[in-house]
C-alpha cells in the first residue's frame, strides 16, 4: 500500500502562540547594473497579466510579474543585454529594446489565439499522452546538476491583514532530471521577515521547511506528486482545448481523482507541449473531499484548543525551455484556512502564499550545497532570518516586485515597531 508520506504534499503549517521582537540596522550597499521596471498589460484590454515569465534572451537571468502586473528586473552592465522578453499562456512574445535604466514601462502582450486555428485538433488518448512524456523527461530535462539562484517570498494574512512577510535570497542545487529530489538542497543566502507585534495577532502560522517547496513541488523531478506512471490510474485525464505557450502549441490534459485513498490526492491541469512532449506547466490543488484527509496531509502541530478547518490548497509549477531543455521557472502555492477557539462563536480565516521565481542558473562547476547549511524541513523561514531595515536589501539580485497591497502592508508594519 502508498504510504501517506509519499503520496501527499507536504506542506506543514505550525500555528503557535508566539510574541515577536526586532531590530533595526542599516547596510551600505553598491552595484554596477541597471534596473528597468513596469508592468505587462494585454494589448487589446489593458488589462494588467499577472505570472508573466520575463527574460533576458541569450543569459539565464529572468523574473515574473506580480499579481499587479508589474515587473523590476536588475541586469548586470558588463553583459551588454539588447533586449527584454515577456511571455505569457495565450499570448504571442514581445520584446522590449534596453536603453538603460527605465521605469514605469509598460510592454503589451498580444493575444495568439489567431495560431491555434492552424493546428490540428486529433483524437489523443490523454492517459497515453502523460505516459509518453513522462518517458521523454529525461531527453526534455536536463541531465546535469544545475545551481537555480531564486528569490523566495512567503506571507501569512489575517482575514485581510498581513501578519507575517518573509522573503529570501535562495541557492538551489538540482541533481539530474534522472534522478529524484532526495539529492536537491535549498540554502538561504540571505533573508528578512516582518511580523506583526499586535496582541491579537500572537497566534503565529508558520510554513515549515517553506523554501524546500521550491524543489518538492517540482512535479517533474518529483513525480510522487501527480506523474507516477505506477500510480496513472488513480486518476482519470481528459484532453481540453490547446493553448499557446511561449509561441508553442500545448496539449492541456486534466486529471481528477477516481479512487479513494486514506490520504488526499490532488485534480488540476497539466501543459504539454506539443513538438516535444515536455511539461510546461502544472495548475493542481489537493482535494477537498475529505477535510480531515487535508488536514492531516498539511498540519503538523497547534494549541490544543484550537480548531483547524482547511479550505484550499492550491499550486502552480511552471518551466521555461532554454537551449532545448526545459528548467523549472517559477513555484506557487496558497493554502486558506480557518482556526477558531472552542466555545467560540466565529472562525477567523488565514491565508498563506508562498512562491519563488528563479532568477538565474548556473550549470557550469557546480558545487553540492553541503548538508549542514541546507534549509531543513523542520525549520520555519522566519525563524531563520533577520529584520526588514535597508531598501536597498538586495542589491543586484532580482525579486518578485512586491504588489501596492503588499508595500503598504510593510509599511504599516514598520511603523509599529517605532
Amino acid at each position: 500500500m502508498k504510504t501517506m508520506y509519499k503520496k501527499t504534499v507536504q506542506i506543514v503549517l505550525a500555528i503557535l502562540i508566539a510574541s515577536v521582537s526586532m531590530s533595526l540596522q542599516a547596510q551600505d550597499t553598491s552595484a554596477n547594473y541597471i534596473t528597468i521596471s513596469g508592468v505587462v498589460k494585454d494589448q487589446k484590454s489593458n488589462k494588467k497579466l499577472e505570472y508573466v515569465t520575463i527574460t533576458v534572451p541569450g543569459t539565464n537571468i529572468g523574473t515574473i510579474t506580480n499579481t499587479d502586473g508589474e515587473f523590476s528586473i536588475k541586469i548586470k552592465t558588463g553583459l551588454k543585454a539588447k533586449a527584454l522578453e515577456a511571455s505569457y499562456i495565450g499570448y504571442s512574445n514581445a520584446k522590449y529594446p534596453i536603453k538603460g535604466d527605465e521605469h514605469d514601462i509598460t510592454i503589451y502582450l498580444t493575444p495568439n489565439v489567431s495560431l491555434l486555428k492552424d493546428v490540428i485538433v486529433e483524437a489523443v488518448d490523454a492517459r497515453k499522452l502523460v505516459e509518453e512524456a513522462i518517458g521523454k523527461i529525461a531527453t526534455n530535462n536536463s541531465t546535469d546538476p544545475n545551481m537555480l539562484t531564486g528569490f523566495y517570498r512567503e506571507t501569512v494574512k489575517k482575514r485581510r491583514n498581513y501578519i507575517n512577510i518573509s522573503e529570501a535570497i535562495l541557492e538551489i542545487y538540482k541533481t539530474s532530471y534522472n534522478q529524484g529530489i532526495s539529492g536537491d538542497r535549498v540554502q538561504v543566502y540571505k533573508g528578512r521577515k516582518l511580523l506583526s507585534p499586535k496582541p491579537s495577532d500572537t497566534l503565529i502560522v508558520k510554513l515549515q521547511g517553506g523554501p524546500n517547496l521550491s524543489a518538492f513541488l517540482d512535479v517533474v523531478k518529483n513525480p510522487e506528486l501527480i506523474l507516477d506512471v505506477n500510480t496513472l490510474s488513480d486518476y482519470k485525464f481528459e484532453i481540453e482545448e490547446s493553448a499557446m505557450l511561449n509561441e508553442r502549441p500545448h496539449y492541456v490534459v486534466s486529471f481528477t481523482p477516481q479512487v479513494v485513498y486514506p490520504y488526499p490526492l490532488h485534480y488540476g491541469k497539466l501543459y504539454i507541449d506539443k513538438q516535444s512532449l515536455a511539461f510546461s506547466r502544472a495548475e493542481f490543488k489537493l482535494s477537498m473531499d475529505d477535510r480531515n484527509k487535508a488536514t492531516q496531509a498539511i498540519l503538523r502541530k497547534k494549541p490544543f484548543n484550537l480548531r483547524f478547518k482547511p479550505e484550499e490548497v492550491s499550486f502552480l509549477v511552471t518551466y521555461k525551455l532554454q537551449d532545448g531543455k526545459s528548467y523549472l521557472n517559477y513555484v506557487w502555492s496558497e493554502v486558506k484556512f480557518k482556526c477558531d477557539w472552542k466555545r467560540r462563536l466565529f472562525s477567523t480565516g488565514y491565508t498563506i502564499v508562498s512562491e519563488m521565481v528563479v532568477t538565474d542558473r548556473k550549470d557550469q562547476d557546480v558545487a553540492k550545497i553541503p548538508g549542514k547549511q541546507a534549509f531543513k524541513d523542520t525549520y520555519a523561514l522566519s525563524d531563520k532570518v533577520g529584520n526588514f531595515y535597508d531598501s536597498d536589501f538586495w542589491e543586484d539580485y532580482n525579486i518578485i516586485e512586491p504588489t501596492e497591497s503588499l508595500e503598504n502592508a510593510v509599511t504599516k508594519l514598520k511603523k509599529q515597531y517605532k
